[in-house]
């Protein structure tokens, strides 16, 4: 199976294996430029950069939260709790206020970015998986072929987008991050992240971050890669994983493998 055809099907049983070159869809390596701490005990949902510091929403019921985290030691700045029955999800800027998304509860939660404190919610239909923001809309997955433009400030929904690879709908797509006009996207139970062209949904390359996970080399299967932040200003981008130790500065090459 090829990379393209494996994450077409990607789901949790599929292992996808390595034959780059017959796919039409370009397959691009990362760099490591830099290795941080990251809480290991963090079920990492959401991940984004902003005004020096990390912003990071988590997972679990009873566990789930959003924080601000310094880059050098992992060390938690600030943190907010999020409904003990709620399972959190994905997390965006949008001006002043960050928001966050629950799983199954339909809930997006809005937070002070200064203070964490909560600022109010909204409402949505169906899951919800990863977040952000384009500038003029909020970016969502919810485990579907389909990235949903919403609302940033109502959350209603404006359009869908079908998320496709090599002409075949990619699903299980995870967290989001809107970087120099494209969308990077973990694809869930994968060692893979995927650049999309957010106008078309067409997937314009597959970035193999497999190396990092066999460093990492977790036992959990639900460690999984599931983070993404960008440093606009410096242009560092970031990727960490479900209760992974290490959070990596990366450095995407320009031409495929």
């Amino acid at each position: 199976m090829t990379i393209a055809a494996g994450l077409a099907l990607a789901g949790p049983a599929v292992l996808v294996s390595a034959a780059p070159t017959q796919t039409r869809v370009p397959v691009l390596s990362a760099t490591i430029v830099a290795r941080y701490p990251h809480d290991r005990t963090a079920f990492t949902e959401g991940l984004l950069w902003h005004d020096g510091a990390l912003y990071e929403s988590t997972g679990q019921e009873r566990q789930s939260d959003v924080r601000r985290v310094s880059l050098k030691d992992g060390k938690i700045l600030a943190k907010a709790r999020i409904d003990p029955a709620q399972f959190g999800e994905g997390l965006a800027l949008w001006k002043d206020q960050l928001v966050s998304l629950t799983w199954h509860d339909g809930i997006a939660h809005r937070w002070d970015i200064r203070t964490l404190k909560p600022k109010g919610q909204n409402r949505y239909t169906g899951e919800g998986w990863g977040l952000t923001s384009d500038g003029v809309s909020l970016l969502q997955s919810d485990g579907s072929a389909d990235i949903i433009v919403r609302d940033p400030v109502t959350l209603a929904e404006r359009k869908r987008v079908a998320v496709t690879i090599d002409g075949r709908p990619l699903r299980d797509i995870n967290e989001l991050e809107y970087v120099h006009g494209a969308l990077l996207a973990n694809v869930w139970h994968t060692g893979f992240l995927v650049r999309i062209d957010p106008a078309t949904g067409k997937v314009t390359a597959v970035i193999d971050l497999r190396p990092l996970v066999a460093e990492i080399a977790a036992t959990d299967r639900e460690a999984v890669l599931n983070g993404i932040a960008w440093d606009a200003k410096a242009d560092r981008l970031f990727v960490t994983g479900k209760y992974w130790p290490t959070l990596f500065e990366i450095k995407i090459a320009a031409t495929p493998q």
